[in-house]
This record gives C-alpha cells, structure tokens and sequence, in this order.
C-alpha cells in the first residue's frame, strides 16, 4: 500500500493491513483518565457528565458541534506548572495552543505568564487584564505595527527571529524612547521526535537564527551593541507534542555553551535561558506524556549540570507550556448523523463538524481517541472512522477507533483532548461555522467563545 501524500490529505481512500489498529478497550464505556479532563465521569443513567453537567443537557443548551472545557481541570494544570516550577522560572503559557479572554483571566489568576505570536493575541490578552510586563511576543515576521505596539504597552520579552528583526525592534523601541528587553530564537539542531510540520529546531525551517557557522554568535553581537535593545536571554524552541526529554538535553547543552561563548566574547552572563514548550499529551490510551513536576526536575537538573560544567551561573529558566495545560481540559462533542458500513473495512460514522473544527488529523495525521457518551451500550465492537460533513474526502476526525456496533443516528459521541489548536485553527470551509468554546465548572456552564452564525459570514462578505 502506498503510503505517499495525497492531494485529498493523509490516509485518503486508504485500505490499512489487518492489525495496523490497537485492539478494542475491553470496556467501550470506560473513560480513561489520561484523555478525558478531570471531572468528565459516567453518570448512573450511562451518559456522561462533566462539571456536573449532563452531555444531553449541555447538547440541548449550546448545540453541536461544541467545545466543552472543564475549567476546573485547566486551572488545575495550570497551577501544577507554576508549582512545578516555582518562584525562580517563569511559566508562559502559549497562547497559540487556545486563547480567549476568559483563559487570560484564568491565567492571570493562576499566576501564569503569556506568550502570543500575533497582534490579535495581544489585543485579547491585553483586553482581558493580563499585565503586558507578563507577556512575551514571538513570531518569525511580525509586523512594525505589530512592533510598535508590544513595545508601546511595555510587553515584557520580544523573541527576536532573524537579523532583520534585530534592526527592526532596536529601530522601533529607540524612536519611541524605550530600551526592549529581548531574547533571540536559535535554531539548534535537534530533530525532536514528532511530526515534520511541528518539528521546529532543526535547520532547515523557519524559526529563529542557527547555531551553526557562528550566526547566532554573530546576532548575539549585533543585539548588544544596539542601544534599543536590552538582550536578557537566549531562547530554544524544538518541537512539538514531545515525550522525549532527551532532545531537550541536546538543545540545552547546547544553547549554555553559546552562553559560555558570550561570556568569554563578550564578558555578560545572560540571565535568561527559555527552552519553550512542546511537551506531549495523551490523545489516546497509548500516550504516556509525564507530569508537570517530572518535568520541571529535568529541565532544572539538565540546564544546572551543562551550567556548572561551563563555569556559569545558572540562569533563569522559562518554559511555554500551551497543550499540555489546554489540550487535555477540553472534548468536542458532535451528533452522529449517518453510520455507512462498509463491508470487511470500517465502518464511516458522519458527524456535523468535520475539519473545520479539527484541521489536525488531516494536516498532521493526528490521532485521536472517541466515545460515545449519550449512553451505554453492551453491543460488540465494530472498527470505524469518524469522519465529517465537509465536502472533502480528507475530512476525517478520528482515523480508526472502536465503537459499539448499535451506534445510531442521533447519537452524541465525544473526542477528548480538542483543547488545544482545534478552535485556534477552525475555519470556515464550506462556509461552515466555527463553533463555540463553553466552560463548564461546578454544575454551570457559560459560553466563553460564541458559536458564530450566518449573519457572522454575510457581515464579512462586502458583495
């Protein structure tokens, strides 16, 4: 079988071998922890609830399709991180991963930092009261306006991303009167074990400045001697949905002797060092991703160890962990419309969103977990992919799961771990709308993101 791209998207009209698909769970109703958040649970009817809250009653209220987050479980995680790392790192949360002013008041709250990569970011943390000193900006272009701005309101780190950039904010920052505090993004070398769209340090790609032939020695240079800039730290970012903590060891050695370059070029010990985030959720009950302490005790002794063997004090650490706070807080919870065997395949369960509200199946061969939750069933397995209403044969949610084979029309079936960039990166393909983002915590329930309507699409379109 070919296993080449197709222009349709991945795993187009593709037939799998016999045994490519784990085994059905020996209890299709059971919930497993690590996908679903915190107080998703079964109710003695056989629904499932979350924050107290029936699906069938939080199905009629908002529709579907929906994002359910459970706020409960999101300031949870969000407050292991802080503690994990404590008083002497900075924990930035990735805006990218989900952002909405509601999150931003969560984050303040919990006493997390914010990294945003784009004016729009901004606007909504800034709207929602999240002090700018506590924001860092990123991004491989950011525009002057974009610029100007983060310097005006006093964003606490700008990332700078290439030479260009080195001249663009210490030019902004000197015309409006300001010394920016900044960082500079170096590529090292690292080929993270993840998906190559996501994979974000090696070399041919296009984030930050590479360590190799002296380029990020050589922008180290130019940022000091611009008096606009007031360069703090040096900033790593390898990839995404990692488990492994062995790439951020090489990144770290790494990054702490170009430090040691600095020092003896130069004579300044930055006091920043920021490996990013990256770090994996369980999306099904094979991921095993660790806990926030686990991780925070890796980082400290890894960064430490390369320090002392380099002679240098050890410098402040930050983190941007985005999914692994948001990721597992949140499902997305559809109604079954059509259920179409296909005679020794699978079975295609046709569900009302699609790709427009999880573009990363198809865009990075996601895999994701199912279930269905509007009740029980004790009817055998059947294999199905779960797939949407987008006229697109790409459009798949779920590659290969199992549900019961009794599954019907009007069923409702949840997808946990949606939190993260599936309503960030929704669309409107086929005019669809994008849907809405309700927290739920301790037996109420608000919409924090609106479902969009059809006057929300006719407003845009001029005529």
């Amino acid at each position: 079988m070919s296993r080449s791209a197709h222009p349709a998207g991945p795993r187009h009209a593709d037939v799998l071998p016999e045994g490519h698909y784990s085994a059905p769970a020996a209890d299709l109703n059971a919930l497993d922890p690590k996908v679903w958040a915190q107080t998703v649970t079964r109710t003695e009817d056989g629904s499932v609830s979350v924050g107290g809250i029936d699906v069938s009653a939080l199905a009629e209220e908002f529709g579907t399709p929906a994002y359910f987050v459970d706020e409960t479980d999101f300031r949870a995680r969000a407050r292991a991180w802080r503690t994990a790392f404590g008083h002497d790192a900075d924990v930035f949360y990735a805006g990218k991963a989900f952002l909405s002013r509601a999150v931003v008041r969560w984050l303040d709250e919990e006493g997390l930092n914010l990294d945003v990569c784009s004016g729009g970011e901004l606007t909504t943390a800034l709207s929602a009261g999240m002090p700018a000193d506590r924001i860092a900006f990123h991004g491989n272009n950011k525009s002057v306006a974009e610029i100007t701005r983060a310097i005006d309101v006093g964003v606490g780190r700008i990332v700078l991303d290439s030479f260009q950039e080195i001249v663009r904010v210490a030019h902004i920052a000197q015309s409006l009167g300001k010394r920016q505090r900044v960082q500079i993004r170096v590529t090292v070398g690292v080929e993270a074990h993840t998906h190559e769209f996501i994979a974000t340090a090696h070399e041919d790609q296009k984030f930050g400045i590479a360590l190799a032939d002296g380029q990020a020695a050589e922008a180290v240079r130019r940022a000091l001697t611009l008096d606009g800039l007031e360069l703090v730290g040096i900033h790593s970012h390898i990839g995404s949905q990692i488990f492994d903590m062995a790439g951020f060891e090489v990144a770290a050695r790494r990054v702490v002797s170009l430090l040691a370059e600095i020092r003896d070029e130069h004579g300044v010990e930055l006091p920043e060092i920021d490996l990013g985030g990256g770090l994996g959720i369980a999306y099904t009950s094979d991921d095993d991703p660790s806990e926030p302490h686990e991780i925070a005790k890796a980082l400290g002794e890894i960064v430490t160890r390369e320090c002392e063997a380099a002679r240098l004090r050890t410098p402040r650490i930050s983190v941007e962990p985005g999914r692994a706070i948001v990721g597992p807080t949140a499902f997305t919870l559809y109604e079954v419309g059509t259920v179409k065997p296909l005679e020794g395949l699978r079975t295609y369960v046709s569900v009302d969103g699609g790709m427009s509200d999880n573009i990363r199946t198809a865009l990075y061969d996601a895999e994701y977990s199912v279930a269905l939750v509007s009740r029980t069933s004790d009817a055998e397995p059947m294999l199905v992919r779960v797939v949407g209403k987008h006229c697109e044969s790409g459009d798949i949610v779920v590659k290969d799961a199992f549900l019961p084979s009794d599954l019907a029309p009007g069923d409702l079936v949840a997808v946990p771990a949606t939190g993260a960039y599936c309503r960030s990166m929704a669309s409107n393909y086929n005019h669809a709308l994008r849907p809405p983002v309700v927290a739920v915590r301790d037996g109420e329930a608000r919409v924090i993101v609106r479902r969009e309507t059809e006057e929300d699409l006719l407003r845009l379109d001029v005529g």
